[in-house]
C-alpha cells in the first residue's frame, strides 16, 4: 500500500509505504501490514500499522509473525469503540499470544515459535504505540528522528540480541504502550532489526529526509540495509501525516488526562502566571477560584477537582468533557472558555463576570416583578435554545445555575452534568442528574435524557423566581414524589397576570405532552405575552388528579345511596 485515499479535509489524511526484503536467509520471517478504514471506523478506531519479526527458526517464525499481524489488524476493529487503544490491543494480543504458544506446543515443526510486534495506531489527532520485542518505532518530526520504543533484550555481553519479551515466549504477555499528539508532516517509521541493526539512526534519518515519498523511503531503507551487509530480513513501514481532523472530545480527554491536579490553592497563591484572588466554590468534588492573569490583569474563573479526586478517572474525564462542551458553546449567554497556553495542571479557565446567581439574589431578599421575570425568562430560553441547537442538554437548569451579571446579562453556569446527545452512544450509561424540585416527573423513572427536561426546569425556575415556591412543593433528595395538579402561581402572588400564569402552568405540566415542545415555542409565548395569550391548561378530572380522594368520594356516595335504599326498603 503506497497511500491512503481520503478526500475529506475533516478526516485524518495519511500517505503510507512499505517494503520487506529477504536477506541471505531462504525465508523471510518478517511480516508487516497496514489497515486503513474509512468513515466511522476511521474516526473511532483509526489507522493501524504493524511490523513483526518471527523467531524460532524453520517456518515457525514466519507463521507467528504473519498470524500475529493479520490477527491484530482484523480483530482490533472488532473491539468495542468505547475501549481505549491500549485496552483493545492488549486484549487482542493476549489472545494471539495464547494461540502462538498453543500452536508451538502441539506442532513439533513450530516448536519455539515466537515473534516481536511493534504496532502504531493513528486516530484523530493522537498516536499510540504498542510494542514487544526488538523491532522498533521511530518518529521523524522537525528533522529529528526519535526512537519511541525500547528493545526487550537481555543486557548481557554473551546474550546480545536475545529477546527477553516476545509474543509466544511467556503465557503472561507484557507489552509497552505510549501515546502522544500528532502534528502535520510527522513521519513514523516501523522497522525490524534487519534495518536498524545495520543502519545507524543518523543514516536512517538522512534516508527519510532524502525521500519525500513514503514508498520510496521504505524501499530505500530496506535495500540499503542489505547493501550495507545486512544478514537478516529487512522490513520498513513509513507513515506520513498529511492532514489532521478537527479536535474531537476523545482527543481532548486523552491529551489532557495525564495532567496532575493542582494543589489546593489559597488567595495569593500563583499557578501558571495567575494569582488566586478568591475561592468561589468548594464542593465535595470541584473547586472554583477567581484568578487574575498577571500578564494582562484579566480576571478569570479557574475550575479544577479536589486533590482527593486524583485517581478518579471518571471525574477527570467529566471535567475534560465539560471543558469540551463549554468550548463549543460560543454565546453571550454562557461564560466563555479561555485557552490556557501553559497549563501545567488539570484545570480550565472561563471568563469572570461580576454579579450573582438568581438564587443568591433571592436569598438576599431581592424581589422580582413579573416584568423582570419575563425579561429573564426570554434570555433564559434563548440560552437554552443555543444549547439545544448544539444537541447539548444541560440537565441542571435552576436558579443556582443562572447568573445575572452587573452588566445585566443572564448567563447559564455549570455544564458539569450536561450531555451531548449527538456524541452519545446507545449503550452509554447515563447517571441521573438534576435537582429534585426542578426535575420533570418522568425523570424519577430514569428515562433517556431529552431536551424537553431543560424546558420543564426553566418553567420551575421562573415559577420559583416569582413565588419562592415550587409547583409541586419542595422535593427532597431520595424522595419518591407524587405529582397531582401544580399549584397556581397566583396563590402566592395574586398580581401575576393570567397570561403569564398560563405559560408557567403549561411549562410545568405533569404530562410531557401538555408542555412546550421546544425552547423556541416557550420563548415565543413569553415574547407575545398578553397580545396573544395561550389558553389556560385544562383541569384534570379528580380521578386522575387525586385518585385517592376520588375513590374516597365514590365510597362515600355509595354508602349514602345504599343507606337511602335500605331506608326505602324498610319503610
Amino acid at each position: 500500500m503506497t497511500g491512503m485515499e481520503n478526500p475529506s479535509k475533516s478526516s485524518l489524511r495519511l500517505a503510507i509505504g512499505h517494503a520487506s526484503l529477504t536477506g541471505p536467509r531462504e525465508r523471510n520471517e518478517d511480516y508487516c501490514g497496514v489497515a486503513t478504514p474509512e468513515g466511522a471506523e476511521l474516526e473511532n478506531k483509526g489507522v493501524i500499522a504493524a511490523v513483526a519479526d518471527g523467531i524460532g527458526g524453520h517456518k515457525g517464525g514466519r507463521e507467528a509473525a504473519e498470524y500475529t499481524v493479520r490477527g491484530l489488524l482484523s480483530d482490533y476493529f472488532a473491539t468495542p469503540d468505547t475501549w481505549s487503544v491500549p485496552r483493545a490491543i492488549e486484549t487482542v494480543t493476549t489472545a494471539l499470544n495464547r494461540w502462538v504458544i498453543a500452536e508451538g506446543s502441539r506442532n513439533a515443526e513450530l516448536a519455539g515459535m515466537a515473534t516481536t510486534l511493534s504496532a502504531l495506531v493513528l486516530r484523530g489527532r493522537r498516536f499510540y504505540t504498542a510494542h514487544i520485542g526488538d523491532s522498533r518505532i521511530y518518529r521523524l518530526s522537525a528533522g529529528r528522528l526519535q526512537q519511541l520504543t525500547v528493545d526487550h533484550t537481555w543486557e548481557h555481553p554473551e546474550l546480545n540480541n536475545v529477546l527477553s519479551r516476545a509474543i509466544g515466549l511467556d503465557p503472561r504477555l507484557l507489552m509497552d504502550f505510549a501515546d502522544g499528539d500528532l502534528a502535520v508532516d510527522d513521519r513514523f517509521l516501523l522497522v525490524s532489526d534487519g534495518v536498524w541493526g545495520v543502519l545507524p539512526d543518523a543514516l536512517m534519518a538522512e534516508v527519510l529526509l532524502d525521500h519525500p515519498e513514503p514508498q520510496a523511503a521504505a524501499a530505500a531503507l530496506s535495500s540499503l540495509a542489505l547493501a550495507q551487509g545486512g544478514h537478516d530480513n529487512a522490513t520498513a513501514v513509513v507513515v506520513d501525516v498529511l492532514g489532521l481532523p478537527p479536535a474531537k472530545l476523545r482527543d481532548s480527554i486523552e491529551s489532557a488526562g495525564g495532567l496532575l491536579l493542582p494543589p489546593r490553592l489559597k488567595p495569593g497563591h500563583e499557578l501558571d502566571g495567575m494569582v488566586v484572588e478568591e475561592v468561589l466554590h468548594d464542593s465535595r468534588e470541584t473547586l472554583l477560584y477567581r484568578v487574575r492573569d498577571k500578564r494582562n490583569g484579566q480576571q478569570l474563573v479557574l475550575k479544577t477537582l479536589q486533590e482527593c479526586m486524583t485517581c478518579d478517572a471518571d471525574a477527570t474525564a467529566a471535567l475534560l468533557m465539560e471543558e469540551w462542551r463549554a468550548r463549543r458553546v460560543v454565546s453571550p449567554f454562557f461564560p466563555q472558555v479561555v485557552p490556557s497556553e501553559q497549563r501545567s495542571c488539570l484545570y480550565y479557565l472561563m471568563t469572570w463576570h461580576a454579579g450573582a446567581t438568581l438564587q443568591a439574589r433571592l436569598d438576599a431578599g431581592q424581589h422580582f416583578p413579573a416584568g423582570e421575570a419575563v425579561r429573564l425568562g426570554i434570555a433564559l430560553l434563548k440560552a437554552i435554545g443555543a444549547l439545544h441547537r448544539l444537541d447539548i442538554v444541560h440537565r441542571d437548569i435552576k436558579t443556582d445555575n443562572i447568573h445575572l451579571g452587573q452588566d445585566g446579562v443572564l448567563r447559564i453556569l455549570d455544564l458539569g452534568v450536561a450531555i451531548s446527545l449527538g456524541e452519545r452512544k446507545p449503550n452509554d450509561l447515563i447517571g441521573q442528574a438534576g435537582t429534585p424540585s426542578y426535575m420533570a416527573p418522568e425523570l424519577f423513572d430514569n428515562p433517556e435524557p431529552q431536551s424537553g427536561y431543560d424546558l420543564y426546569a426553566a418553567g420551575v425556575t421562573l415559577y420559583h423566581l416569582l413565588t419562592r415556591k415550587y409547583p409541586y412543593g419542595e422535593i427532597e433528595p431520595f424522595q419518591t414524589p407524587k405529582f397531582g395538579e401544580p399549584a397556581r402561581p397566583t396563590r402566592w402572588r395574586p398580581e401575576i397576570p393570567g397570561w403569564l400564569e398560563n405559560i408557567l402552568l403549561k411549562a410545568v405540566a405533569r404530562e410531557a405532552k401538555d408542555r412546550f415542545e421546544t425552547a423556541e415555542e416557550f420563548l415565543l409565548a413569553l415574547e407575545r405575552g398578553a397580545t396573544r395569550p395561550i389558553a389556560a391548561p385544562a383541569r384534570q378530572p379528580l380521578a386522575q388528579r387525586n385518585p385517592l380522594q376520588f375513590w374516597k368520594a365514590v365510597a362515600a356516595v355509595s354508602v349514602v345511596l345504599n343507606l337511602v335504599l335500605l331506608l326505602a326498603w324498610l319503610g
